[in-house]
C-alpha cells in the first residue's frame, strides 16, 4: 500500500521526508500508511496513568502488520481526581477544545488512519467528535475498568467514598473507617467500575461499533487488554485497505442503537449530552424527543451500581459484556451496521451468549419496562429535563414539596450540612447549567450527601445543572433553557410547590401562568461569573446541554 505521501509534490516530499528522517524514519516508512495512536496519557488520572504502556502494544501490532505508528497523547481529564471547585467546569470545555486538537493535528500531519485510546467521562465523547470530524479509518480501544475494592465483604469504589462521608457526617461511621475504605477503594488503574460516565460512553463506542467487541468488559489490569490493544493495531491497517471510515460507521441507526443501549444499561444521563454532540459532527440529529419514546419503548435489563447496590462493571463482563447486553436487545437494534471489525453488528452477535440472567436479564424478563432515562417537560422546563429513573425509588417517582432555592451547588450543600432541609424539600439549584455555571457543574456531592444522609427517599433535587453517572435518588437535571438564558427555574422563589411526575414525564411548578409570566417579564440576566479565560470563552459560545453544549 501507498501512503499518502507519495501523492505530494517532489517539493514538498522531499522537504518534509528530510525532516521525519532527522527522527529516524526510513524511506521504507513513506510507503506504508501512516497511523496516529492518540491517547490520553498524563500521571493524574487512573483511567489514562497506564494508557502509555498499553499503546505500545497497539504500536508494535501497527508495525507488523504494515504501518508506521505515531504516538500523540492528548491527555484526558478526570475532574473526580482534584478537589478544585471549578474542577467540574472545565470538563466540557476539555471535550470541544481536545476533539478540536485532535481534528487539527489528524489534518494538519495527514495520517492515513488512527487509533483512539480515550477512557473517562469526556475524553470518550472527545475523541469520537474527532473520529466523525476527520474521518479516516479509526478504531478506539479504550483503557479497560478499574477492579472494584473490597470492604467487609462487600464491593466498593471511590464512589463510594461519597455517600459514605455523607454517613460520617450523621455519625453513622467513624473516621478510621472511612480511612479505611479509602484506602480499598480503588486497587487498580481504569474506568471506574459502575455504571457511571465514563462505562456508559465506553459503552457507546462499542455499540456504535467503533471499539472491538468486548471493549467496554475489558479489566484495565489483565493481559486481555494487551491481546485487545494488539488486536486494534491489526485491524486498523485492514481498516484503512479496506477504506471502512467513521461516516461508514457512526450512522443515524448506529447512533440510535447507541441510545437503546445507554437507556438498557441504566446509563449515565451524561450521554443525553455526548451522544448528540457526536451526532452533531456526523450530520445526524438527535433530540430529546428520541430519547423519551425510545425509553419507553427499550426495557432496562441490565443493571450495575448505582442502579444495583451491589452488582459492578466486573458482574457485567462475567455476564458477557456489552455485547449480551445487545444479543438480548436484538430484535430492537439496527443489526445491518458495519462494524470496526468490518463485519455486521449481526455478525458480531452471532456467537454471543447471555451469561448471567440476573446482571443481564431477558428483553422479556426486565428490570423495567421501560430505559433508564426518563425525559420530564413541563412549565418549569419547556425544552425538557433529564432523570435517570432506574436509580429513582419507587417513592420518589411522583414527588411534591416546596422548593428551597440555591444559585450554587455550594450554598446547597452548606444548608444540607447545617440541617435546613427538611423531608420533602425539593432543592432547586440553579445558574449551573454551561453559560450560567459557566462550563455546567456536576452536581455530584450534593446527591451523594442526600443519600449518604438517608435522605434520597424524601428530598428531591432540580437543577439546570448536570450529574455524574453515579446519581441515584430523585435527581432532576439539564433543565432547559437554563437559569442563564431566563428560563422558568430563574423565578422559582423559596415556598413554591413543584411537582415531579417521572411516569407521566411531567416536572411542574405549581403556579397560574399569568405569575409565571410576570415573574419572567421583571427578570433581568445576572452578570457573568466568570470574565476570563477558557471559562468565559465557553460560556460565551456554548449550545444548550439538549444540543451537546458544544462550543464549535
Amino acid at each position: 500500500m501507498r501512503a499518502k505521501q507519495s501523492q505530494y509534490p517532489g517539493m514538498i516530499r522531499f522537504y518534509r521526508n528530510s525532516l521525519l528522517k532527522s527522527m529516524g524514519y526510513i524511506d521504507e516508512d513513506f510507503q506504508r500508511p501512516l497511523v496516529a495512536v492518540i491517547h490520553g496519557w498524563h500521571e493524574i488520572t487512573p483511567g489514562h496513568f497506564h494508557l502509555k504502556e498499553i499503546a505500545q502494544h497497539v504500536k508494535a501490532s501497527i508495525r507488523s502488520a504494515g504501518g508506521v505508528p505515531v504516538e500523540i497523547p492528548i491527555p484526558g481529564i478526570c475532574a473526580s481526581c482534584s478537589g478544585n471547585p471549578l474542577r467540574f467546569k472545565y470538563k466540557f470545555p476539555w471535550r470541544d477544545f481536545a476533539a478540536t486538537l485532535a481534528e487539527i493535528l489528524i489534518n494538519a500531519y495527514d495520517f492515513d488512519g488512527a487509533v483512539f485510546m480515550p477512557t473517562c467521562d469526556d475524553v470518550v465523547p472527545a475523541y469520537l467528535m474527532a473520529a466523525a470530524r476527520v474521518n479516516i479509518p479509526s478504531i478506539f480501544i479504550t483503557g479497560g475498568y478499574m477492579q472494584p475494592g473490597e470492604y467487609e465483604g462487600k464491593p466498593i469504589t471511590a464512589f463510594t467514598m461519597l455517600p459514605k462521608y455523607g454517613e460520617y457526617m450523621i455519625g453513622k461511621i467513624t473516621e478510621e473507617r472511612l480511612a479505611e475504605m479509602e484506602e480499598r477503594a480503588c486497587p487498580s488503574c481504569g474506568a471506574c467500575p459502575e455504571m457511571g460516565t465514563a462505562n456508559t460512553m465506553r459503552a457507546v463506542a462499542e455499540a456504535l461499533g467503533m471499539s472491538l467487541p468486548g471493549d467496554t468488559s475489558t479489566p484495565a489490569n489483565e493481559a486481555r487488554l494487551l491481546r485487545l490493544a494488539r488486536r486494534a493495531g491489526k485491524q486498523i491497517i485492514n481498516l484503512i485497505e479496506k477504506d471502512i471510515k467513521p461516516s461508514d460507521i457512526i450512522t443515524k441507526e448506529s447512533l440510535e442503537n447507541a441510545v437503546r443501549v445507554v437507556l438498557a444499561i441504566g446509563g449515565s444521563t451524561n450521554a443525553c449530552i455526548h451522544i448528540p454532540a457526536i451526532a452533531k459532527d456526523c450530520d445526524v440529529d438527535l433530540d430529546l424527543d428520541l430519547w423519551d419514546r425510545m425509553s419507553r419503548e427499550t426495557p432496562f435489563i441490565c443493571s450495575v451500581y448505582p442502579n444495583h447496590p451491589t452488582y459492578t462493571i466486573r458482574d457485567l463482563d462475567l455476564a458477557g459484556g456489552i455485547q449480551a447486553v445487545m444479543k438480548e436487545l436484538s430484535s430492537i437494534l439496527h443489526l445491518n451496521v458495519i462494524t470496526v471489525t468490518g463485519k455486521t453488528l449481526r455478525e458480531n452477535l452471532e456467537n454471543i451468549k447471555n451469561l448471567n440472567n440476573d446482571v443481564i436479564r431477558s428483553i422479556s424478563n426486565p428490570y423495567s419496562k421501560e430505559g433508564g432515562i426518563a425525559i420530564l417537560k413541563g412549565n418549569l422546563a419547556p425544552n425538557g429535563a433529564v432523570v435517570k429513573q432506574s436509580a429513582v425509588s419507587p417513592k420518589m417517582l411522583r414527588h411534591k414539596g416546596l422548593a428551597k432555592v440555591f444559585d450554587s451547588e455550594e450554598d446547597a450543600i452548606d444548608a444540607l450540612m447545617k440541617g435546613e432541609v427538611k423531608e420533602k424539600d425539593i432543592l432547586v439549584i440553579r445558574y449551573e447549567g454551561p453559560k450560567g455555571s459557566p462550563g455546567c457543574n456536576e452536581m455530584l456531592n450534593i446527591m451523594h450527601c442526600i443519600v449518604g444522609m438517608g435522605l434520597d427517599e424524601s428530598v428531591a433535587l432540580v437543577t439546570d445543572g448536570r450529574f455524574s453517572g453515579t446519581n441515584k435518588g430523585g435527581a432532576v437535571g439539564h433543565v432547559s433553557p437554563e437559569a442563564a438564558d431566563g428560563g422558568p427555574i430563574a423565578v422559582v422563589q423559596n415556598g413554591d410547590m413543584i411537582s415531579i411526575d417521572v411516569p407521566n414525564r411531567k416536572l411542574h411548578l405549581e403556579i397560574d401562568n399569568e405569575e409565571l409570566m410576570e415573574r419572567l417579564r421583571k427578570w433581568r440576566p445576572r452578570e457573568p461569573k466568570v470574565k476570563k479565560g477558557v471559562l468565559d470563552f465557553y460560556a460565551r459560545f456554548c449550545g444548550p446541554l439538549e444540543k451537546g453544549a458544544r462550543i464549535f
